[in-house]
């Protein structure tokens, strides 16, 4: 129930973010506001990428090489679906 709200929140607020920037980018006679609409959300992939390494350097105490290659891996893997959601939700509400 919670993570199906926060799923909704997160998509209403992608598409809130994504139409707004494509309105301000109209407005200057920018023609090229689907790329921008989709970088504008999928930015957020590189936050979530961002706090991953913190947590990795500030909480986990890993032991190994490969501990640190699995989980950066993982978290990049995440990062780039998350970001290619986002940056997706932005361009079909930009249209």
């Amino acid at each position: 129930d919670k993570l199906l709200a926060v799923f909704c929140i997160l998509t209403i607020a992608c598409m809130q973010v994504a139409i707004m920037n494509c309105y301000w980018q109209l407005n200057r006679g920018d023609h090229r506001w689907w790329y921008k609409s989709f970088w504008n959300c999928a930015s957020a992939g590189a936050y979530v990428l961002a706090d991953s390494i913190w947590f990795l350097v500030a909480r986990l105490n890993l032991d190994g090489f490969f501990s640190f290659v699995i989980y950066l891996t993982y978290a990049s893997m995440m990062s780039v679906c998350f970001g290619l959601y986002c940056g997706a939700i932005g361009v079909l509400a930009s249209f």
